[in-house]
């Protein structure tokens, strides 16, 4: 049985890609994905990966914040 991605995790990777496309991220823009992915009060394993995904890139040096 195949799960449903949820609503909010379409928005989390439309921001998460816009970030990795940009190579750079806000600090409001990841304070949105943040609370995009903890709205619902459940972190599901879709946004789990994808914020992972960006967290190990900003780790990498791959999307840098800026201002």
């Amino acid at each position: 049985m195949k799960e449903e991605v949820s609503e909010s995790s379409i928005r989390l990777k439309a921001m998460i890609e816009k970030a990795i496309a940009d190579h750079t991220i806000t600090h409001d823009d990841y304070d949105k994905i943040i609370h995009i992915a903890t709205e619902d009060g459940h972190i599901d394993k879709h946004e789990k990966a994808l914020l992972g995904q960006l967290q190990q890139m900003i780790e990498d040096r791959l999307v840098k914040f800026v201002s």
